[in-house]
This record gives structure tokens, C-alpha cells and sequence, in this order.
């Protein structure tokens, strides 16, 4: 028989298309191009190689486990990339480059590969990275500073009550994460839509509730700059158009997509009006992953070609129910441990506050905040004290130390410094009333064991006491035979610097502002 006139026969489904994997990712890939490039424009060439990392961490990863695995070489369907993509785009400009690697691996060795590969990871890769980055890497993952200058995201400058700049906000000229300029999201986005890579269903959808709880609930009411604001900031676009509309992890109905992208708008209002970070759509959104599966289950039509009787429909996946079962009680679990330890745990930092305040100032009585120091800490913003002299180094607290008979006997500067080894440094600095150092006292300090964490022994704090100076020096070689010098610990010089930074910021605000 001639073999043009054999049949093919194949298994269901019949439908068949010239659209592959690789050219949905591809567009994905351009899509996001305009974010990328503004993010790079704006924020630097370091901004840049956190991208590259992600990308190549993405792309080798997925290769090298092909290979242990024994299986097709899969990274030609580009969706390595764009998970290594919508990773870096999520992350600081400034990340420490260890984050997109381990990011990167994380996304695709845990939540992709592990689970069977593209198609069956029931959360969003990248996303889920993202959440794995700020639970383990919390410091390095809010540390949004450009060129050394740290300062609040739009978001948190708004729940501060201060006045932020929306265009600049839609531009994504200020401090976020790469991937935050608005009107390059949205004509990714557009163009994305155009080209058959996604539906406005789970968009649209999404961005009406979250906008209709924002007005409802939040502190702005229906303002249209704040509600503006609220859309542009806090990675709202971004999840809305590339994240939730992820083929794998969303729901396969119209009517589905609707009721998934409320689930999201719901969320994220929820944790942004009643929750600690502005920055919580990623959760929102691989929360609403594990409600795929019910949501699949709701509008199944009948079969094409069904003729009548009783249609029974399937029921619901075991495995979701007791996956979601499990997260609700944790969540709850978590949630009630929190509650019932958070007042304690500010009881105890209050104390450890006060105690270093005793410590470094013993012969004060009580201490007192005062209107004119107090307006000189708000002047500051929460900013960086002088990053060209001092690095990453803030003002956190000033306090007036008296004695029994109300005479001001020293004052206690409260300084943190962004530039430990291992995050922020936290001291309390005393003064005498003519700007002698008195002694200081850590109150957050988590450097290595054995190294940063000896900054804490008295052989290196002592030398700053009974000091007066205009500001200390590090000496790394040892031996100082000045009385401003201070002598390294050895092995831990990024610590010892921060801490003489430190220092030095409590000296330059008591020269400011007060001696």
C-alpha cells in the first residue's frame, strides 16, 4: 500500500497546532525585553549581571539535570529562561550575586524538575523562588539601594504617610526591584496579549478587585494617585500580566481565569492593607496556585456531543484537598504562634534596649526623648545617614540620659549599620555631654561565629571607651599607637568596619545636632 495513503493514528487529544513551547516562551522572553532594558538603563550594570546569573544559573541547571537524569535536553524550549528572567526582574538592583543562583537553582531543581518538569510544577517557578529568597535571605532580599544610596520603596513610603511621585513610580525611575517600571510592564504585557500568549481574563480581573479592595479599605480611599500608586508599586503588574497568566499553574476555563485572578486581587489586598510588607503579591499569587485544581472542577462543561441523561462530574482531587488542608493549618499554626509571642518578643527588645542604654550610659537615672533630636531623626527619612563617608549607616533612635536630680549626665545614640558581613549591625552609642565615648553596646548583631561575632568581645569594643574624637579610624594592620585607632579584629574586617561606621555616624549626628 502507498505510504501517503496510510492513516495516522494516535491517541486523544486530535487538536493540533504549528504553536510550540519554545515560540510561547520566546514571546515571553520579548515581552519582558522593555522591563529589562529600563531596569538596566536605570539601575546599572550590576543590575545586569544579577539578570545574566539568573538566566545562566536557569539554563545550566535544568541541562546538567537532564543529563543526571537521563532525559531529552529540554532547555531549547527557552522556559528555563524566562524563569531565570521573572526571578531577576523580582529581585534588589544591588542582590548579592549569590541570590540569582540560588534562586535560579531552587526554581528549577525543586519546583520544576523535581516535580516532573515543565507542565507539572503546581506553583509558579520563579515565584516561588522569590518566597524562598525573602523566608531565608530576608535582609538581602529588602535592601532596595541604588549606587550605595538606600531609601523606602514607594510603597513603604506611602504606608509611612509620606508623599511619593507617581510618574516616576509609572516610569520605574525609583528604588524596587529591577522589573518595576510600570509602562514598560504594560507594553510587555500588551504585546504579549497580542501575540496569543495571554487572555485579559486573569489581568483584568485581578487588578478590579485588588483596585475595588484598595479603595474600599485602604487608607486612601478611591484617590485615583493612591490607588495609582498602589497598582504601579508592590509587583501588582508584573504577577497580574506574567506571573498568574502562567499557562502550567493557572486555571484551563475562561470563567476559571476570572475566578483565580479575584482570588489574587483578594490577597493582595488583604496583605498589603492588613499585612507587615507592601511587597506580598508573590504569595498571593502561589497561594492561588493550590486553588487551581478546585477551580478547574467548578465550571467543567459536558462533554462535546453529550446527548442527555444524568452527567456525573469528577470530584475533586484528594491530593489538592489534603495539600490545601495541610497549608490552611500550618498558616494557622504559624499564624497563632506569632500572635501569642509577638508581645513578648517587643517586651524583650525593649529590654535589651534599655539595657544597653544602662550599659553604655550607667550613670543616667532615666532617659528621655527630646522634641528638637527627635526632629532631627524624622528629618532624616529613615535614609542613610552619609553614604560617601559612612556607607549603609542610619539614625535609628537619640535619647537624654539624666541622673536623680535631672541633670543631663550623657546622651545614647541608637546607629544601625547595613555593611555587616552577614546583614545589619545594630549599637547603642554613649556620650558624654562634651562627646566622649562612654561605651557601646550591640543590640542586633548576627555575624559568623568566631569571627564577625568577636567584634562583641571587650579586646575590641574597649577601645572605643573614654574617647574623644571627631571620628575613628580602622586600622587593619594592628598595633595602633593612636587613641582614635581602632585595631581590627582579625579575619573580620568587613564587621569591625561597620562598626567603626557606626560609630563615626553617632559622632558626626552628636557634632550636628548637639555638641
Amino acid at each position: 500500500m502507498n505510504e501517503n495513503k496510510l492513516l495516522n493514528i494516535s491517541s486523544s487529544p486530535h487538536i493540533r497546532s504549528r504553536l510550540t513551547t519554545g515560540q510561547v516562551m520566546l514571546d515571553v522572553v520579548l515581552a519582558l525585553m522593555p522591563v529589562t532594558i529600563v531596569g538596566v538603563v536605570h539601575y546599572g550594570l550590576h543590575a545586569l549581571l544579577v539578570i545574566l546569573l539568573a538566566v545562566g544559573s536557569a539554563v545550566l541547571c535544568e541541562y546538567l539535570f537532564d543529563r543526571i537524569a537521563k532525559r531529552p535536553n529540554t532547555i531549547k524550549d527557552c522556559s528555563a529562561v524566562v524563569t531565570g528572567l521573572l526571578l531577576a526582574l523580582t529581585l534588589p538592583p544591588e542582590a548579592p550575586l549569590y541570590l540569582p543562583v540560588l534562586g535560579s537553582i531552587f526554581a528549577i531543581l525543586v519546583v520544576k524538575c523535581f516535580f516532573g518538569g515543565l507542565g507539572k510544577n503546581f506553583l509558579n517557578p520563579a515565584l516561588t523562588a522569590r518566597c524562598f529568597l525573602l523566608i531565608s535571605f530576608g535582609t538581602a532580599m529588602t535592601n532596595y539601594s541604588v549606587d550605595g544610596i538606600s531609601s523606602a520603596t514607594p510603597l513603604a513610603a506611602l504606608n509611612a504617610g509620606d508623599t511619593i511621585n507617581v510618574a516616576k513610580l509609572y516610569l520605574g525611575s525609583t528604588n524596587g526591584v529591577i522589573g518595576s517600571s510600570a509602562v514598560a510592564l504594560l507594553i510587555g504585557g500588551l504585546y504579549l496579549w497580542v501575540a496569543g500568549g495571554i487572555t485579559l481574563e486573569i489581568p483584568v480581573s485581578c487588578i478590579a478587585v485588588f483596585t475595588l479592595f484598595m479603595g474600599l479599605f485602604g487608607e486612601g480611599g478611591f484617590a485615583p494617585a493612591y490607588l495609582i500608586a498602589q497598582i504601579c508599586g508592590g509587583g501588582l503588574l508584573m504577577g497580574a500580566l506574567f506571573m498568574a497568566t502562567d499557562p502550567v499553574t493557572s486555571p484551563v476555563t475562561s470563567r476559571g481565569h476570572i475566578l483565580y485572578g479575584a482570588i489574587i486581587g483578594l490577597l493582595a489586598g488583604l496583605f498589603r492593607v492588613y499585612g507587615s510588607s507592601a511587597d506580598s503579591f508573590s504569595y498571593a499569587i502561589i497561594i492561588s496556585n493550590m486553588f487551581v485544581p478546585f477551580i478547574d472542577k467548578l465550571p467543567i462543561p459536558k462533554p462535546l456531543g453529550y446527548n442527555g441523561g444524568e452527567y456525573k462530574e469528577r470530584e475533586f482531587p484528594k491530593a489538592a484537598i489534603n495539600l490545601t488542608v495541610i497549608t490552611l493549618i500550618a498558616g494557622l499554626l504559624l499564624s497563632g504562634v506569632y500572635a501569642m509571642t509577638k508581645t513578648k518578643i517587643e517586651e524583650q527588645e525593649i529590654a535589651a534596649n534599655q539595657e544597653s542604654y544602662l550599659e553604655v550610659c550607667p550613670d543616667a537615672a532615666s532617659f528621655q526623648y527630646d522634641s528638637d533630636l527627635d526632629a532631627a531623626v524624622e528629618a532624616l527619612a529613615g535614609e542613610a545617614y552619609d553614604t560617601s563617608t559612612f556607607g549603609k549607616t542610619y539614625i535609628n533612635d537619640v535619647l537624654v540620659g539624666y541622673d536623680d536630680n535631672d541633670e543631663i549626665v550623657g546622651y545614647v545614640i541608637s546607629v544601625t549599620s547595613g555593611d555587616g558581613f552577614e546583614g545589619d549591625i545594630t549599637l547603642s552609642v554613649g556620650l558624654t555631654t562634651d562627646g566622649t565615648v562612654i561605651k557601646i553596646a550591640f543590640t542586633t548583631l548576627n555575624e559568623t561565629a568566631g569571627m564577625g561575632m568577636r567584634v562583641d568581645e571587650d579586646a575590641f569594643k574597649s577601645q572605643f571607651d573614654g574617647v574623644n574624637t571627631d571620628a575613628f579610624i580602622l586600622n587593619k594592620s594592628g598595633s595602633s599607637t593612636e587613641e582614635n585607632e581602632i585595631d581590627t579584629v582579625s579575619g573580620a574586617s568587613t564587621s569591625s568596619g561597620a562598626v567603626v561606621n557606626a560609630v563615626n555616624t553617632a559622632l558626626a549626628f552628636f557634632a550636628e545636632y548637639i555638641g
